[in-house]
């Protein structure tokens, strides 16, 4: 049996550590029901620098060591490869996740350590990877859904691997392997009173995917959207509108909370899906009612929503309560009265923008009104939403900033907006890729070195604002400073004429198995007059 140690890099190095890593923790349980010898160093929890993390690659005749994470994560990730194949040059050296996926090229260039890389999903694709490394197999080119060197040097991508079909083959993630004491400690989230009182909060995945097309998020190879260009060695990975929705089933769910409880005393459960409601309307409007009925037949409901009082840590001493993310256009009172009996504390909304042109443009499926409006229903039901916003879009203007700005003031809601930030495995990656690179003189390193939780700001792909103005922009927005904004609109006008809105070309014009495409005319402008474009 091969001897693996998973490494879980620093995340947000700025903040507490506060999720367990979900996919991490369901690869090691696979591991361990395959009879590996399993064992995490869990970086991002201990905190505790490059001498730990050197002890703990030197501590054993690593078979394996497995590395994994977002593109936010690079900077850690690289270090970690290093000091691996420096201290435990006989392991093999595999990576994963979304760091590598989504520019696999790349970053097998950038990081010559790494022996294998996954892409897209690993449930299957690891364990293959194992037994060939059990077995003294070094024949990559039998496994599919891999990049590697082969003896030449050359990186070569394997066929792409088919997603599985069903979640509920999959084992519990292995919890209890990561330091739970240091994430109980931060189990506090400010998302709702529920979340913040919080003392033993573990995350899960219910589903894999989205069906929307958000050109700003980035892509993991779950969504049925992973494609493969033709080319040697295996040509390279770009990402369609395809998509192959999944998600576990209610008894899968509920079982997993019941465990989660009875095994570790969970109180709160945080869903990290994509989005929720895009799952319950690809189940035609059956999965979440599913869910919080059995929640509620097998005793998860909280003490508080069962007996129809206020929420006090002290009395709502049985139940999980939960929260998760939503869609402005997918919600309906009926159900948000459901979700809050059975202890829905909170759902999140990416409404990114409150211009409609904007949110068009983004692909993300909604309007103004709509966000608006779910907002309102949201709280009706009892349940705390929780909005997000981002500034710098490609089509962004004064007009679809000021628009955000009197919705805050119509709805009462006061947000500190992200900034746009092009992720590689992004639609908008691919599209200001040249633009992206000229702000970092060419190095695609430089780049992902500087990517952090777009609340900073990194590369700009706004068509008409540079950095400077962006942060000066969402600072009077903050303060509710129409007026200068609408001041230094007459400035920037008298510098640059008319804005640049670019023309995209929108999914309703493509079909199944079409690459993400994008076309603009810079040279042409079009008129804004004094009306909301929104409108228009």
């Amino acid at each position: 049996m091969a001897k693996i140690l998973f490494i879980n890099p620093v995340v947000r190095e700025e903040d507490d550590p506060k999720h367990v890593p979900y996919g991490l923790a369901l690869l090691a349980a696979i591991s361990n029901q395959a009879g590996h010898y399993v064992q995490v160093y869990d970086a991002n929890a201990w905190r505790l620098g490059d001498n730990a993390l050197k002890t703990a690659l030197q501590s054993d005749a690593w078979d394996v060591v497995a590395l994994g994470g977002i593109t936010t994560a690079y900077g850690n990730l690289k270090r970690t490869a290093q000091f691996s194949k420096l201290l435990a040059p006989q392991a093999v050296l595999i990576a994963g996740g979304g760091f590598i996926t989504s520019i696999p090229r790349e970053i097998m260039g950038l990081m010559p350590e790494i022996d294998v890389g996954v892409i897209g999903e690993s449930f299957v694709t690891f364990p293959e990877l194992i037994n060939h490394i059990d077995n003294n197999n070094r024949n990559w080119s039998e496994i599919k859904g891999i990049i590697y060197r082969n003896d030449d040097g050359r990186v070569v991508l394997t066929p792409p691997r088919d997603l599985i079909q069903n979640l509920d083959d999959l084992p519990y993630p292995a919890w209890e392997m990561f330091p739970l004491d240091i994430y109980w400690a931060n189990s506090s989230l400010l998302y709702s009173e529920e979340a913040f009182t919080s003392k033993r909060r573990l995350d899960i995945n219910a589903s894999y995917g989205c069906s929307l097309i958000c050109r700003f998020c980035f892509h993991l190879g779950i969504s049925g959207d992973l494609n493969y260009t033709d080319g040697p060695d295996g040509g390279n990975v770009n990402f369609t509108y395809d998509r192959n929705i999944r998600w576990h089933s209610a008894r899968y769910i509920v079982d997993l909370v019941k465990h989660a409880q009875s095994e570790y005393g969970v109180d709160f459960v945080l869903f990290l899906d994509e989005n929720l409601m895009t799952m319950n309307a690809h189940s035609r409007w059956k999965w979440l009612n599913e869910i919080t009925d059995l929640w509620i037949s097998e005793g998860l409901q909280p003490t508080c929503r069962r007996e129809g009082i206020p929420h006090h840590p002290d009395t709502c001493i049985e139940g999980v309560h939960w929260g998760g993310t939503s869609h402005a256009t997918l919600i309906k009172p009926e159900l948000l009265h459901q979700l809050y009996l059975s202890g829905c504390s909170q759902l999140l909304y990416g409404y990114e923008s409150f211009s409609n042109r904007i949110l068009k443009n983004l692909g993300k499926g909604t309007s103004a009104t709509q966000n608006e409006k779910s907002l309102k229903l949201t709280l009706e039901a009892g349940i705390r939403p929780i909005p997000n916003q981002m500034i710098g879009f490609p089509d962004e203007f004064f007009d679809s900033i000021v628009d955000s700005v009197n919705a805050w003031d119509r709805m009462g809601i006061q947000l500190v907006p992200f900034f746009a930030t092009p992720y590689p495995g992004s639609e908008w990656y691919y599209t200001y890729k040249d633009k992206i690179l000229a702000q970092y003189n060419g190095d695609l390193e430089a780049f992902l070195l500087d990517l952090g939780d777009a609340t900073r700001i990194t590369a700009v792909i706004s068509e008409n604002f540079n950095a400077v103005e962006l942060l000066g922009l969402r600072q009077l927005m903050v303060n509710r400073d129409v007026k200068r904004i609408r001041e230094y609109e007459q400035i920037w006008r008298s510098r640059h004429g008319e804005p640049i809105i670019p023309d995209f070309v929108h999914h309703a014009k493509l079909g199944t198995g079409d690459k993400f495409s994008f076309h603009t005319n810079p040279t042409q402008a079009i008129e804004l007059g004094t009306s909301s474009l929104s409108d228009k």
